[in-house]
């Protein structure tokens, strides 16, 4: 049987990202949203309305099976009215989940692989896709031109700071740039010349 990973002890190993879900949910009209390779990080719980969890790690399947942990864990970090609806669908979001398209508002891709492609169709017209440059997903977003960069989200120390400014320095396509080292990133794809946690992504 796997054993339980909570989502503090989760946190001593990526950081605590509610600061992060705050600063969206501050700026972006966000009701639900969806995190294909979440694995236990409940964080867009605490500024979320409803939020449906995505991963095959049997440690995240037998975490967010204990109810009461899931509610008992965002404990003291939830905003009013964030973490009504939580659902974990343990499966590879490279095949299709049950999850009606265009029906989320976000789409989180934090270390989670290159999922735009295959998530795409559950985001709205007009809704977000937060990525980081872990595994090209940024770096391939900057490329489509159903998306536009919105702001850029630097996370540092537990403190969150989403930014709008100067968004021209820091993704550039990579033929404007000296060669990228084989495996960065692919060819022809942007990648930061200046440096932020994640890039916001707005769907046309």
């Amino acid at each position: 049987m796997a054993r339980l990973v909570t989502w503090s002890q989760y946190r001593e190993t990526i950081g605590d990202r509610s600061g992060l879900s705050a600063g969206l949910a501050d700026r972006y009209p966000v009701e639900r949203a969806l995190y294909p390779g979440s694995c236990v990080d409940l964080s867009p719980s605490t500024a979320f309305r409803s939020v449906t969890y995505v991963d095959t790690d049997a440690l995240a399947a037998r975490s967010f099976a204990d109810t009461d942990l899931v509610r008992t864990e965002p404990a003291g970090r939830t905003r009013p009215g964030a973490g009504a609806a939580v659902r974990f669908v343990a499966a590879d979001y490279r095949h299709p989940l049950d999850v009606p398209d265009h029906s989320v508002d976000l789409l989180i891709s934090l270390s989670t692989g290159p999922m735009w492609e295959s998530a795409r169709r559950y985001l709205r017209d007009g809704g977000w896709l937060l990525a980081n440059t872990s595994h090209g997903d940024a770096a391939l977003a900057a490329l489509d031109r159903s998306l536009r960069l919105a702001a850029v989200v630097h996370h540092r120390g537990g403190r969150c700071r989403v930014s709008s400014d100067g968004l021209d320095d820091y993704l550039v396509p990579s033929d404007r740039r000296r060669p990228m080292p084989p495996g960065s990133a692919p060819r022809g794809a942007a990648s930061p010349t200046k440096g932020a946690f994640a890039y916001l992504f707005q769907r046309a």
